[in-house]
């Protein structure tokens, strides 16, 4: 899941950095601001893979954390 989302991210910001250069090339005012749009999006997305995969360590730790108190009774 967490590695997958990452992908995704950088290829939508990858994807965007293209768009972004050939519409500058082209002087294509529309492509440009697609590309920009393009890669404010991956980074959501790789911002919300952050967060999911800190959310995931926090619960699997907290998960931990509650198994070590029950075994000290």
């Amino acid at each position: 899941m967490g590695i997958d989302d990452k992908v995704d991210a950088k290829g939508d910001k990858l994807k965007g950095k293209v768009d972004e250069v050939i519409g500058k090339v082209t002087d294509d005012e529309s492509r440009v601001v697609k590309g920009k749009m393009e890669q404010a999006e991956g980074s959501v997305k790789d911002t919300v893979a952050d967060v999911k995969a800190h959310l995931k360590d926090s619960v699997e730790k907290s998960d931990d954390d509650r198994r070590d108190d029950a075994d000290t009774l």
